[in-house]
């Protein structure tokens, strides 16, 4: 991870030039396990400066695979610019048999170049498919077909350069949301807690006293956790500290106030976003309100 340096990245595409006008920037160099807050606020000031230029039509952005989900959900949410700006990754590393990195750079660059990926957001783009970031999960440890729109399917397909639109995204995304990142340094806090058999309500407690502003509970089944979690989570929700209920399960919804009351316990239902991206999400709603009842709104739009 991190082994090559952008331009390194870029001559290693053969015909590359014949898809678009190309120049590098290198924002990082790290392993995606490694992603943090001040590198997404870095990344999305980066990323913005550049698309402001006249002579920017587009953007590509390369980053590991391991976090790839949450950053391209993040920059979907507080890019401004209408300008296509599509992430890419490999499975395979440079050295290996078949590395994917090239093609899927390629077929990257031809998403980002098609006029109809403006104003789109964010879009996720490897082995042959592309995403919107909102959708788009990591399915797979190892295969080069890891990403999946579980719920609602690829933006698109992509395919020596050649690229096919399906069907367009009906939530909020750049210019359309409430978020921005002029003047942020930091992001509040905001944990992941995993559901599971004996639950305790340790870990939450723990969370709460190191600072965390805002709990996602990777529940079991459609958000639910023990009894002794849930009423600690209550408690915390009426201090101050948004819940959001989301799933550790791979598909469907986390619907409001299904398997617990969450107008009694003051929670947030995450609807479709996993909890990773119910973070990422939070964390930037945390930015403008600390209150519910908005915030399960945005769960909505976003």
């Amino acid at each position: 991870s991190g082994a090559y340096d952008v331009d390194t990245l870029i001559n290693a595409v053969p015909n590359l030039g014949k898809l678009a006008s190309i120049s590098g920037e290198q924002v990082v160099n790290i392993g995606s396990q490694d992603m943090n807050d001040d590198v997404w606020l870095q990344l999305a000031k980066a990323l913005s400066a550049t698309l402001a230029k006249d002579d920017v039509d587009g953007a590509l952005i390369m980053h590991g695979t391991d976090t790839l989900e949450e950053t391209s959900y993040f920059l979907s949410l507080v890019t401004k610019s209408p300008k296509p700006v599509v992430m890419v990754g490999s499975m395979r590393p440079a050295t290996a048999i078949s590395a994917d990195g090239p093609g899927n750079i390629y077929n990257g660059v031809a998403v980002a170049a098609d006029p109809k990926a403006s104003g789109r957001g964010t879009l996720v783009s490897l082995n042959d498919e592309f995403h919107y970031a909102r959708n788009v999960v990591k399915t797979n440890t190892t295969s080069v077909q890891t990403f999946e729109s579980i719920n609602r399917g690829p933006a698109g397909l992509v395919h020596t350069g050649t690229v096919e639109w399906f069907e367009p995204m009906d939530k909020k995304v750049g210019a359309q949301t409430e978020f921005s990142v002029d003047g942020l340094d930091t992001l509040p806090r905001v944990d992941v807690i995993y559901a599971h058999a004996n639950m305790s309500a340790d870990l939450i407690d723990a969370a709460v006293k190191n600072g965390a502003k805002g709990i996602v509970v990777a529940g079991v089944g459609d958000g639910n956790m023990t009894s002794p979690a849930l009423e600690t989570l209550k408690k915390i929700a009426a201090s101050g500290v948004v819940v959001v209920r989301s799933t550790r399960l791979p598909q469907g919804l986390v619907l409001r106030n299904n398997e617990v009351n969450d107008d009694e316990m003051g929670f947030v239902a995450s609807g479709e976003l996993n909890p990773a991206k119910s973070r990422v999400l939070l964390q930037l709603a945390l930015t403008l309100t600390s209150d519910p009842g908005r915030i399960q709104a945005m769960f909505y739009d976003y």
